[in-house]
């Protein structure tokens, strides 16, 4: 294992060398120019910013060449990276941007207007801005991106933000500006992942070098048992800022694959076009991008000879799901487990072995165990609380000592899902944290929700919930008191797209007089889950 990633991408140039790393709207770089790329970026932060080691960096962009090269930049420069969805509302972005402490940012020069309405309010000190065709040979300004439509179909254009440095500037060759590769160790923080907790806001996860590292090889090793060690051709359509894309992308790497980004999963055709233009031997997915690409009528037409592996994460599989994506490529999903905590991964399937209702067993070095609702570890077949021990565990959450300390006894990290384990040592997921939504792979916390909800002025309460959903997992549930009786559904979700992503926002809105409650006053999230799964079942 190599001391962190910056010397974990010098490997893989020197390696590979001139072998296609990334490919992005039919232009690739190579290994050999993805670390010349990142050694420019990482030796301008060292001589034209007062950044140093430990500083945070927020990256917020979509799936690009560029996003690799910033983030193995920012690497070499020994900053922290902190993940960004591109798709943040100006209020989440600040509360990231402030809880990191980030004072650097790359952004995607498209939603560059929502940075300016709050980068006052920050520690961000230094704007780094790029579009989505700044690394493409004869690109013109009309390149427009099918991913960059806001959500109202508008078409996203470039945005100037004032004081920002253009990404394309940056990494011009500059003479005498050399990278010096910063004393670091593998134990050090190198990632800030956001996750969150079932009842608080989100938090940042620590990850270190060596986490990461440790579960690449894991995967690997897990790989191998499969017989895949040579280079793979990925197609990529999840977003590299979400934990689960950006390791496997960092596993096919390190095997010296070709990864090709695709920046908008949700344009069905164009990823199907995809599927057909690079006949990927690798594809990774959620449920809901199963289920929609085997409802395509072009995608199920297609030559799917060349796909060896399809892995599943993020959020459950469905049975239907798996048999339907088998019908139709002739390739069975092989699904894991994991969560961010855990750089993320914990438990996945043996490529090509059968794994009815479980994610496989744990991977090496990683120990699992069941606890009981009084803290004893359950035998084999009884179900109870996951936890965990590996060399992947985050260090800790960022500047949040007391939720440390909750998460972890003696070195295990209880995870508050819910599993078994079988007599073949391989997990099953029963349940997921208690009052977590998983929408498209996404997690949502309705505290947060209803912290922003409820600051409506016609809104007296509201309590969120999450029902089971066949194309997105779960769909999101609002139930509202309003001293308003004008006030209408329209009038809610407009509210809640206008401070929230769009996955965040409550597919159904429920006016009522009362919400239900415990003994002591709080409201019965469960309950209404009960009486609205209930009333799904009595519906006509």
């Amino acid at each position: 294992m190599s001391a962190g990633l910056s010397d974990f991408l010098s490997d893989l140039s020197h390696r590979y060398a001139g072998r296609p790393a990334v490919g992005h709207l039919g232009q690739s770089l190579s290994y050999t120019e993805l670390d010349v790329l990142s050694r420019r970026f990482a030796a301008w932060l060292q001589h034209h910013t007062d950044l140093r080691p430990g500083d945070r960096i927020a990256i917020q962009l979509p799936n690009s060449m560029q996003y690799l090269v910033v983030l193995f930049g920012a690497v070499r420069a020994g900053l922290v990276v902190v993940n960004t969805n591109p798709l943040y509302t100006t209020e989440e972005l600040e509360r990231q941007l402030v809880d990191s402490g980030a004072r650097a940012l790359v952004v995607f020069d498209a939603f560059a207007w929502r940075a300016a309405r709050i980068l006052a309010r920050t520690e961000v000190c230094h704007v780094i801005s790029t579009g989505i065709g700044d690394l493409h040979s004869g690109w013109r300004g009309g390149l427009i991106n099918t991913w960059a439509h806001c959500r109202q179909g508008r078409a996203a254009r470039r945005y100037r933000l004032r004081g920002a440095h253009p990404l394309s500037q940056v990494l011009r060759p500059e003479a005498g500006l050399h990278w010096r590769e910063p004393a670091s160790t593998a134990a050090e923080l190198v990632l800030l992942q956001y996750t969150g907790g079932t009842t608080g806001p989100a938090k940042g996860a620590m990850l270190s070098h060596a986490a990461l590292l440790a579960n690449i090889d894991q995967l690997r090793c897990r790989l191998r048992q499969a017989g895949i060690e040579s280079p793979q051709t990925v197609l990529q359509p999840l977003p590299l800022y979400h934990i689960y894309s950006f390791t496997l992308v960092l596993v096919m790497l390190s095997l010296g694959s070709q990864i090709e980004l695709i920046p908008d999963p949700r344009n069905l055709k164009q990823l199907a076009r995809a599927f057909e233009r690079v006949r990927p031997t690798l594809f990774a997915g959620i449920n809901p991008l199963f289920i929609a690409l085997c409802q395509h009528p072009y995608f199920t037409q297609l030559d799917f000879s060349s796909l060896k592996l399809t892995i599943s994460g993020g959020m459950a599989l469905t049975g239907s799901a798996a048999r339907r994506w088998q019908e139709v490529t002739g390739c069975p999903i092989t699904e894991g487990y994991g969560l961010t905590e855990c750089s993320p991964v914990v438990c996945v399937g043996v490529p090509g072995a059968e794994h009815i209702g479980t994610v496989g067993p744990p991977l090496p070095d990683t120990e699992v165990r069941i606890l009981g609702d009084n803290g004893e570890v359950l035998p084999v077949g009884e179900s109870g609380e996951i936890q965990v021990r590996g060399p992947q565990l985050m260090l800790g959450y960022w500047r949040q000592p007391e939720e440390t300390a909750r998460a972890f006894t003696d070195g295990w990290l209880a995870t508050g899902d819910i599993g078994q384990v079988d007599e073949r040592g391989e997990l099953r997921i029963i349940d997921r944290r208690k009052e977590m939504i998983n929408v498209s792979g996404f997690k949502v916390y309705p505290s947060e929700l209803e912290n922003v909800i409820s600051a409506h002025p016609d809104i007296l309460e509201c309590a969120v919930i999450g029902l089971p959903d066949e194309s997105s997992g779960e769909s999101i549930k609002l139930y509202v008191v309003s001293n308003n009786p004008r006030l209408t559904t329209r009038d809610v979700r407009e509210y809640c797209r206008e401070r929230l992503t769009s996955y965040k926002v409550p597919r159904s809105v429920v006016f009522c007089r009362d919400l239900p409650r415990s003994p002591i006053g709080k409201v019965n999230r469960r309950r209404l889950r009960e009486l609205a799964l209930a009333e799904g079942r009595h519906s006509p």
